[in-house]
């Protein structure tokens, strides 16, 4: 996670990247870049508590793969972990709203990994009908990246679409090409 100063917003910022979680009870902006992951963005107003995760995959892990896993870039588990975190900060689960964004088609994946920005659309919107959190702003899917400034406490959200090459779609390809290389490093573990 990187971190600066907003000299625009006179706040501070933190940007996350793919497997990254962060809450604060602070005045701050989080931010990030989105092109097949989502991001949510979870906040209590009464208590003045946010947070946002970035997650590339809606889950699919095996209980071998769960010690050496980086989990945070799980749906399901960067949804705990975020909450966890907002909790731990004072907020309450019950007061809790989101917003969510990314999920758009702008990479490549192999035929048999599915379509993955679609997979992960279905996953958060269950998971908030599920869990019985409001969804009160969603812009996911479409053929294009989004830049998010998510600002804590207030929950307001700034977004601009990315059409074209973006620094997320290299950094979603990086991380593609890592997850691909440790799953190919287990199999040739599981075969000897």
């Amino acid at each position: 996670m990187r971190q600066g100063y907003s000299a625009k917003f006179k706040l501070p910022i933190r940007f996350l990247r793919p497997g990254e979680y962060y809450a604060t009870n602070q005045p701050e902006i989080l931010g990030t870049v989105l092109g097949s992951c989502i991001s949510v963005c979870l906040f209590d107003e009464e208590n003045r508590i946010g947070g946002m995760n970035h997650f590339m995959l809606p889950g699919c892990i095996s209980t071998q793969e769960i010690l050496f896993s980086e989990i945070g870039r799980y749906g399901l588990y960067a949804m705990e972990l975020l909450i966890g975190e907002i909790i731990k900060k004072g907020g309450n689960r019950k007061t809790l709203k989101g917003k969510c964004f990314g999920g758009g088609s702008v990479l490549r994946f192999r035929q048999y990994d599915g379509n993955i920005p679609e997979a992960n659309i279905r996953f958060i919107r269950k998971f908030f009908e599920l869990e019985e959190i409001p969804l009160i702003t969603e812009n996911m899917g479409g053929s294009y990246g989004r830049k998010i400034y998510f600002f804590v406490p207030e929950g307001r959200i700034l977004m601009k679409r990315l059409i074209g090459a973006s620094q997320e779609n290299e950094d979603e390809e990086n991380y593609k090409r890592l997850l691909l290389r440790k799953r190919t490093a287990e199999n040739l573990m599981k075969r000897s």
